[in-house]
C-alpha cells in the first residue's frame, strides 16, 4: 500500500468518525427537542439561523444553505413551521420575486424555551461520545474550536 492509498484510507476513517459523531448527537437532540417541545432538529437549525439574522429574517436561498437541505424541501419545512405559527414569510421589498422567511413572536419564545434543551443535551451528548475511543479524538478537536466559528 502506497502513501496516497493511506492518506486515502485516512480520510475515509475520518469521514466515518465524522459521521457517527453526527449521528450520535443527533439521535440525542432529535429525542429531546421532539418530546419536550414539539421541534425536530432541522426545525431547531431553522429558529437558530433565523434568530441569528440581522432584523430576524433570512432569504429562502439563505435558509436553504443554513439547514443544508434542498430548495424544496425548504419549502416544505417553511411551509409547516408556519402554519404553526413559528414563523412567516414575507415579500422582499427589492425584489419582488424574492422571499424572506422571519420569526414570529411565538417562534423566537419556542426558540428560547428549546435553546436550553438543546444546549444541555448536545454538552451531554459530547460529553459520552468523549468516552468512546473512537470518537474522542474527535470531540476534543472540537473543544479546541475558536469561539467565533460557526
Amino acid at each position: 500500500m502506497g502513501i496516497a492509498d493511506d492518506s486515502s484510507l485516512i480520510r475515509a476513517q475520518g469521514w466515518r468518525t465524522l459521521s457517527a459523531l453526527h449521528a450520535h448527537i443527533e439521535a440525542d437532540l432529535e429525542r429531546a427537542l421532539q418530546t419536550e417541545h414539539s421541534l425536530s432538529v432541522v426545525e431547531y437549525t431553522v429558529l437558530d439561523a433565523l434568530h441569528r439574522q440581522d432584523g430576524w429574517h433570512m432569504r429562502m436561498q439563505q435558509l436553504a444553505r443554513a439547514t443544508a437541505l434542498s430548495s424544496s424541501a425548504t419549502t416544505r419545512l417553511v411551509n409547516r413551521l408556519e402554519d404553526r405559527g413559528i414563523l412567516t414569510r414575507v415579500l422582499c421589498k427589492d425584489d419582488r420575486r424574492g422571499m424572506y422567511t422571519e420569526l414570529t413572536d411565538e417562534g423566537r419564545a419556542l426558540l428560547d424555551r428549546a435553546r436550553p434543551t438543546h444546549d444541555g443535551v448536545l454538552e451531554t451528548s459530547l460529553s459520552a461520545a468523549q468516552q468512546l475511543p473512537e470518537l474522542a479524538p474527535l470531540v476534543d478537536a472540537i473543544h479546541r474550536l475558536p469561539a467565533s466559528v460557526g
